[in-house]
């Protein structure tokens, strides 16, 4: 046997319970803590909503018109390098 195997491992012990019960109470707080968000009434504003969205096809015709570009370059230099 070597002296390794012997020697006194219980403060590693404490600790790995330790650990184990912190994620452990972290799983199951999740799922223990009451759900108040259900009974609160959520209300949307419209005008966000619809800015959100002008916003998002604003910024989908950029990609759009960029990556039309790009690929219009790159054939364009495609073709000047071949001929």
């Amino acid at each position: 046997m070597s002296k390794f195997a012997n020697t006194d491992d219980s403060w590693l012990k404490c600790i790995m319970k330790n650990i184990d019960t912190n994620i452990k109470n972290k799983d199951f707080s999740k799922y223990l803590t009451k759900n108040t968000e259900k009974d609160q009434v959520k209300s949307t504003n419209i005008n966000i909503l619809l800015n959100r969205v002008k916003l998002n096809q604003k910024n989908e015709s950029r990609k759009k018109i960029y990556f039309s570009a790009a690929a219009s370059m790159g054939l364009v230099l495609f073709g000047v390098l071949i001929f």
